[in-house]
Parts: C-alpha cells; structure tokens; sequence
C-alpha cells in the first residue's frame, strides 16, 4: 500500500506500508483524493515544523526541549477523500460503497474508526474533490469567526491562497465588505470572483495607507499569509482598537513585526486562530466538527465554489516532483491533490 514519506528534508519518496488490520468499531477507506495543506506540509519538507525540534507538552501546553516528530515522516496530509470498501461487523454507518472525507494522510487505504466519519458522507451527484476541503474550509471559518465580523465591516484578508480565499467567501457571506490583499494577480482576480469588494497588490504599496485613505482603517483584519511582514502590516491597518486574527502558521523568529509601533498606540487586538480548537468565547457551542460539517454543507448548497481552487491534480506516484514544485514555485500552485488509482 503506497504512502507518502518524508525521508528528510527536502526528500519526498512514496514507499509501501502493509495494510492495517479491521477492528471492530472501524472501517476500511480507500483513497481518491488527497489534498496538499502547502503551508503546513512545507514546513516538513522544509524542515522547520517546530514539532521537529521542540516537543509539544500536552497537558502544560508549552514547547520544551526535546522532538515531538522525527524522520522518516509518514502519512503527513490531513484531508482526504475515499471510498469505504469494507466494514467491521458492527458498524452499519457509514455503509459499505459510500464516499467519504476526513483525515488519514497521505496514503492509498486507512482503517478509520466509523465514529470519526459519521456525518462526513458526500451526498449523491457531489464531486468527489470537493471532499478534500472539509479541513482548510474548517480553518477558514475558523478565522472569521475569531474576526468576530459583523454585517457592514470593513475587513482586509492578508493572503489570498487556498485558506485566504475560502475565508475572504465565508466573510463575505457573514456580511463583510473584503478587502483582500496579496501580490499574485490571478489570486487576486479568484477573491473578487469569491466577492472581495476591493483587492489590492501589496507589491505596490502599503495595505494600510490604501486603507486609511478610504476609511478610517480596517475594522479586523485576518492574516493567512504566514509572513511575520504581513502580520506587521494587518497590525497597522486596522483602526484604534481594532482586532488582527493572526491565523497564518509563523515560522521561525519574527523578523518585522515591530510591537512599539501601531500594536501600541492604537491598542490593537492581536488574536490567535488555529484548527487545535475554536474560539474560546465559542467553545460552548461550536467545535472543529461543527466547523467542518458547516462548511461542506455550504459547498454542497452551491454557496462555495471549493472545486475552483484546484489548480494541480498530480498522481502519488509524482509525490516528489510535486512537493518540489510548491517549494520552488508555490505561486503557480492553488491547490494541489494526489490522486490514488489502481
């Protein structure tokens, strides 16, 4: 059974695994489709995921000294899409034949448990792609709810790849006028088709003067590019008070982000959003399933054009060409899936 492994950094082969055995309370889940999440899986092909060189406490929640992951790194990727082939004989949902999303990496079959994918069936006629954006749709709307975006305001959305455009339509159905920021035109032309109001090449100038010049400066901004220069830049574009999602997975130290300046003086809200959970002020009544349920329901009812985002569908086999490409040339991929066949 292939599987994609991480040999070292920057080396990407697709080796063989022996299939898991059924359990009861699982199912046996071939793959279609397996999606690229770019910016995380870079970090390991990289090399600079933190889990490489710090481990990850758990129960006190900080990074100490040790290694929480090392290579070889398999199975790495965290939306798929596959056929349910087999069955324990105590599980009746989801049925044998369905297709089904969820996360099990990048590999040709998993054994799920049935509980993790109850609900997760993609309903007849649906384009089976479609299956691997429950997870970046999550961490998209995720985002904007920790934006706290109301009818009428004024958001910037710094970066507009497969997550910054997914949230620039999801703030945009929440009632928000976008203004969506990025320096590769055809990503920028994609927003306006996902609704942005206003796009602006931040190779031509500062994000927050533009904004200034229109209005008194963002109510929220949400930052999905990842570049502590962005972060910087969404800090001083958004008004006295003003709340900064900072929902981008930083690597490294934070080279530009000046916090004497703006952060400073206009008081700004500076707020953490990533997929390990929601919002605090809504944990009592969402969570990371209710947040993946939600976005598939709105891709099924036509309100997201999820399957515009894919750029490259690559077989597994060029698992290596692939990863090369984004590391090299991630301006010219979207969304990139593995393909599994026979």
């Amino acid at each position: 059974m292939r599987v994609i492994t991480f040999e070292e950094p920057g080396s990407v082969r697709v080796s063989l695994e022996s299939p898991a055995k059924l359990e009861p309370g699982t199912v046996r889940v071939r793959t279609l489709y397996s999606g690229v999440s770019a910016g995380t899986e870079l970090t390991a092909y990289r090399g600079t995921n933190p889990y490489l060189t710090r481990k990850w406490d758990t129960e006190r929640r900080l990074f100490v000294e040790g290694q929480t992951h090392a290579y070889p790194l398999s199975g790495w990727g965290y939306q798929e899409v596959g056929e349910v082939v087999e069955a324990a004989p105590d599980v009746a949902d989801p049925p044998v034949g369905s297709l089904v999303w969820g996360i099990w990496g990048h590999r040709a079959e998993a054994v799920v448990p049935a509980d993790k994918l109850v609900g997760h069936v993609l309903p007849p006629g649906a384009d089976p792609l479609t299956g691997v954006f429950a997870r970046v749709g999550a961490i998209a709307l995720n985002a904007v709810h920790a934006a706290d975006v109301h009818l009428g305001d004024q958001v910037a959305i710094f970066g507009q790849g497969v997550i910054g455009l997914l949230a620039t339509r999801l703030a945009v159905l929440s009632g928000a006028r976008v203004v969506a920021a990025d320096a590769i035109p055809d990503r920028l032309e994609l927003a306006r088709k996902f609704g942005a109001a206003e796009t602006f090449d931040v190779a031509s100038g500062s994000v927050a003067e533009f904004m200034r010049k229109r209005i008194v400066g963002a109510d929220t901004v949400i930052e999905l590019s990842g570049s502590h220069l962005a972060l910087h830049e969404g800090i001083r574009t958004v008004r006295k008070g003003g709340r900064v999602v900072a929902a981008g997975f930083y690597q490294g130290d934070g080279i530009g982000l000046r916090l004497g300046e703006e952060f400073h003086h206009n008081q700004v809200q500076l707020v953490s959003s990533q997929i390990g959970g929601v919002a605090s002020w809504l944990a009592h009544r969402w969570d990371v399933e209710r947040l993946q349920l939600t976005f598939m329901e709105l891709v099924h009812r036509g309100e997201i054009d999820a399957r515009e985002l894919v750029s490259h569908i690559m077989p597994v086999d060029r698992a290596a060409e692939a990863f090369d490409l984004l590391d090299k040339h991630q301006s010219e991929v979207l969304q990139l899936v593995f393909e599994f066949k026979e």
